[in-house]
């Protein structure tokens, strides 16, 4: 297994992994319509688009992507940063990759910057997210308008 920079010929594959872990892992916590609306979100051409803002990392199995995660500005901001589309495929899912994922995110340029680290977390992910230290956003320990949870760690 190894863990490196996305480039932009992994795009389709990355969506389609996106794509079964959302209707798979997240279908027990989410409606299709809500899955198939964040799906048209992590198309090919829009990962592309996400990798030229955030830092976008694959985790691959030989040549397979079987798992990804990126981090970037938060709106901008030097001293704040965010943890966006972090999926693991479902059936590779509690081997330790979600967290070799979370390692790699914590060690890169956007993380030691921040003074604060944000996760739009999904209802099927606050959990794990908890285990690296994240806890909720001014203590919202409730869903927002977008159906996640806000999620931040201080360093």
């Amino acid at each position: 297994m190894i863990v490196r920079k996305f480039k932009n010929e992994d795009s389709v594959e990355l969506a389609e992994v996106i794509a079964k872990t959302l209707r798979t892992t997240n279908s027990k916590d989410y409606s299709s319509e809500y899955i198939e609306n964040d799906i048209s979100f992590l198309t090919a051409d829009k990962l592309i688009e996400r990798s030229n803002w955030t830092n976008l990392y694959v985790v691959c199995e030989d040549e397979k992507i079987i798992g990804c995660g990126a981090i970037g500005s938060y709106w901008g901001k030097e001293d704040e940063s965010s943890l966006f589309t972090i999926f693991v495929l479902p059936e590779y899912q509690g081997q330790g990759i979600g967290r070799k994922i979370m390692e790699t995110l914590e060690q890169d340029d956007y993380f030691f910057r921040a003074k604060r680290i944000e996760i739009p977390a999904s209802i099927t992910a606050v959990e794990f997210y908890k285990k690296f230290g994240y806890d909720y956003k001014n203590g919202v320990k409730e869903i927002d308008d977008e159906q996640l949870y806000r999620l931040e760690k201080f360093r």
